[in-house]
């Protein structure tokens, strides 16, 4: 329990309609989007400007309460799962784009800034964000680099790290640090850019970020390849990286999938196909058209049915809204839902595909298979209601086969989710328990008395 005195402080730093104490509005704070048990926090309070968020991370750490940021908790591996009575600092309110510098091509943001709204920011200017997370458009970006988050565009583009130039944040004392740089080459001390993406919020707090933008492709074509077998389109994903084809976006459904999305989403897709791959090149005309050619010819070569071409950009768009709906879509379904990203060698995804279609056929389960296929990045996807205990077990143990699997073919437990409470028991079996005990020495030097989002990645 935080003493009135205690929240006084915090309303003196943050003002009183920035503090947040009755149960109404903490139960809000006290999940994501993760399936994991709700934790409700003693107090959520919402900074408007930076000096007020690095003396509330200050306040936290002299009185030893755990702290939690939060954006959106769109989180999908409980890295926004508040700890009991501690404190979630909601960063929606520091939401502006500070600068978009279209000469060295760079943006700097706080890091409540909907990615969405970014990236139409550095579209209006000529410029493109390449990082596209499904839940892009209500996510923010400093969540987007805490989880290092991915996106259907990573085949081509890479993830959110490899944008980030600079970074600065609180440290658990509330001193301001910067690091990076806005020049393209940065080789100054130590790499700590590199250390915070993909941290969780463990190791500090953001409160700026700077950005890479690049040009913006000047053409795009968008195919749907439809398919009698899934394990045929599986095959053409690995035949199209094998030919040395790098797409924007290489996207699988399954039919499961595909009829859930179609209800959902009404753009058109065909419901009696077992498997779509949803394609995109783009870049300079004639090697967007030549690319496409190719990847038309190697998904015939794999017997696709049928092949359609976008006409226009309103019907490009719509599919790849519906396909970005596929979340939504399935999890009308069931009660409970479970989305999984293990993610593969891109030589592996026939493979991996077929195990994932084995361990739903072995624990009778409903698992729809869609995902990031080009850069290896599946998501099984488990339908279910926790509230079935036997049935939980099984997808609990299926869960575990999946991640099993998927290091078996030297890949890894997750692609763009991040590591959170839901994998953290499972990181040891990834890396080596030297990993684990050096990762901790890190988090103590830098967070001694663990306030910083306690229990995520190493426990």
């Amino acid at each position: 329990m935080i003493s009135k005195a205690l929240i006084d402080e915090f309303e003196k730093i943050a003002g009183s309609e920035n503090i947040f104490t009755d149960k109404t509005d903490r139960v809000a704070y006290s999940y994501d989007a993760a399936v994991l048990d709700a934790v409700m926090p003693a107090l959520v309070v919402r900074p408007v400007h930076n000096e007020a968020l690095g003396q509330i991370v200050r306040l936290c750490n002299d009185n030893r309460l755990p702290l939690t940021v939060r954006g959106s908790g769109t989180n999908l591996s409980g890295g926004t799962v508040p700890s009991a009575e501690g404190i979630v600092v909601v960063t929606n309110a520091l939401q502006k784009i500070l600068e978009i510098n279209t000469a060295d091509m760079l943006v700097v943001v706080q890091p409540g800034v909907v990615t969405a709204k970014l990236a139409a920011a550095v579209e209006a200017k000529g410029l493109f964000y390449p990082p596209d997370p499904g839940s892009q458009a209500v996510s923010t970006i400093g969540g987007n680099v805490a989880e290092n988050a991915g996106g259907l565009r990573g085949l081509k583009y890479g993830v959110t790290r490899d944008y980030v130039m600079g970074i600065e944040f609180f440290d658990v004392n509330g001193e301001l640090v910067k690091t990076g740089s806005r020049t393209v080459k940065c080789a100054t001390g130590y790499n700590l850019t590199g250390l915070m993406v993909g941290s969780e919020g463990t190791l500090g707090v953001f409160s700026e970020i700077t950005l890479k933008l690049i040009p913006k492709p000047v053409h795009y074509k968008a195919m749907m390849a439809v398919f009698d077998k899934m394990d045929d389109a599986s095959q053409a994903v690995a035949a199209i990286i094998a030919a040395h084809i790098v797409p924007a976006t290489l996207e699988i459904m399954d039919n499961f999938t595909i009829r859930a999305v179609e209800d959902f989403s009404k753009a058109g897709l065909p419901t009696d196909a077992a498997a779509l791959l949803l394609i995109e090149t783009d870049g300079h005309p004639a090697q967007t058209e030549e690319d496409a050619a190719k990847v038309e010819s190697i998904c015939r070569q794999n017997r696709a049915t049928s092949i359609h071409v976008a006409q226009d950009a309103a019907e490009r768009d719509k599919v790849w809204l519906a396909r970005r709906n596929a979340l939504a879509a399935l999890a009308k379904l069931k009660p409970t839902l479970v989305l999984e990203d293990a993610t593969v060698p891109r030589s592996r995804i026939p493979e991996m595909v077929r195990e994932i279609q084995a361990i739903g056929s072995q624990y009778d389960l409903p698992i729809g298979i869609f995902g990031h296929a080009g850069d290896g990045n599946l998501h099984p996807t488990i339908l279910t209601d926790k509230r079935n205990k036997k049935e939980w077990e099984r997808v609990e143990a299926a869960i575990e086969a999946i991640f099993d699997k998927a290091l078996a073919m030297g890949g890894t437990l997750s692609g763009e989710h991040g590591t959170g409470i839901a994998k953290a028991r499972f990181l040891e079996k990834e890396t080596t328990p030297a990993t684990i005990v050096y990762s901790k020495r890190v988090k103590k030097a830098l967070d001694p008395h663990n306030i910083l989002n306690p229990g995520k990645i190493i426990g």
